[in-house]
């Protein structure tokens, strides 16, 4: 009797192959965020997606504020062009709030990912956070 991993067949390669492509077309993990941040390879906006609280006592070093809640066609079109990568994040897996940004972000015609794992992935990596507003809270009106 197989084991309960072998019951289920994996996929075939090739099946595999294009699941795993089109998943990595949607995430991004921490450790490749950080490795871009810290090599001058920001060829993203990394934005914070929780509250402006949350935001002020801990998070991702040259991240933006924008809270998914805020997120409005007018805000984004003023302030970034329209071929903008944007990543997004949350408080962690228990977290949706960089799922509804993404929904948004790619409702209003823009190129995203998620950081998979957010606040909580990025302490698991063991990197550092920043703390307080730094220049990164995107204005509050829309």
């Amino acid at each position: 009797m197989p084991s309960t991993v072998a019951a289920i067949p994996a996929a075939p390669p090739p099946e595999a192959m294009r699941h795993y492509a089109a998943k990595l077309t949607f995430e991004a993990d921490c450790w490749d965020v950080h490795h871009a941040l810290s090599h001058g390879q920001q060829d993203f906006v990394l934005l914070d997606v929780r509250g402006r609280n949350a935001y002020t006592q801990a998070h991702v070093p040259g991240a933006l504020s924008l809270p998914h809640a805020d997120i409005t066609a007018e805000r984004m079109a003023r302030s970034w062009p329209a071929d903008t990568l944007f990543v997004v994040y949350c408080a962690g897996p228990h977290c949706n709030g960089a799922d509804r940004a993404a929904l948004k972000l790619a409702t209003l015609g823009y190129a995203v990912k998620i950081m998979i794992g957010g606040m909580t992935g990025w302490a698991d990596e063991g990197f550092a956070y920043a703390h307080g507003r730094e220049a990164g809270e995107v204005e509050r009106a829309a």
